[in-house]
């Protein structure tokens, strides 16, 4: 009896671990209603450090034929990209929209559960359209602020897309960065595959 209260136990554990760290949440709108192809953001998205046929944007279209708008503010935080979000997104029929917001409220020191409050209606408002989202995480070490859990805390809580650290491998690297912290037009190249992999099977 008591070997099989062990065995018990620990089957339940095995299922809450694997729930908690590998399970992610299904997908809202596999299936995209709307045309276009939204990228929403701030400067990585605008395409700081880099001429403007070199922004991530610019890149994605090209790689898959399709019109990509860039709807992207550099300097904007979750506050300020929640104010122009009908105008900029919602107005636009869109079909797929990728994010990159955070990174100004993480150095602007704008509490996280503000930020992901801001982050969170932009993500559910676009959902109500009917459009998949995808959003571009930022994971900056020594200066993450809970951060990093909370863009993981968003895709379980939305079932949005999420690519956790969407400057992976970039940051520190002189032949791909054209600051501390924009990528020049190589590493927008890069950006824009990683979003071009997380797209392909909704396009």
């Amino acid at each position: 009896m008591k070997t099989v209260v062990i065995v018990l136990v620990a089957l339940v554990v095995l299922i809450v671990v694997h729930q908690v760290f590998f399970d992610t949440p299904p997908v809202t709108n596999p299936d995209p209603s709307g045309e276009r192809i939204i990228c929403f953001g701030d400067s990585l998205t605008f395409g700081t450090g880099a001429g403007s046929n070199e922004s991530y944007p610019s890149r994605l279209g090209s790689l898959i034929g399709r019109e990509v708008i860039n709807a992207g503010v550099a300097g904007d935080t979750t506050a300020e990209a929640l104010k122009r979000l009908d105008r900029d997104v919602l107005s636009h029929d869109p079909r797929i929209v990728l994010i990159t917001l955070g990174g100004n409220d993480l150095m602007g020191d704008v509490p996280c559960d503000e930020a992901f409050a801001n982050l969170n209606a932009i993500v559910r408002r676009i959902h109500q359209r009917g459009a998949l989202v995808v959003v571009g995480g930022i994971n900056v070490p020594l200066f993450d602020r809970g951060f990093d859990d909370a863009y993981k805390d968003l895709q379980r809580s939305t079932g949005c897309l999420l690519i956790p650290n969407i400057l992976k491998g970039l940051i520190g690297k002189n032949n791909l960065m054209s600051d501390r912290i924009h990528p020049n037009g190589d590493g927008y190249a890069i950006m824009a595959r990683r979003f071009q992999k997380e797209i392909e099977p909704y396009l």
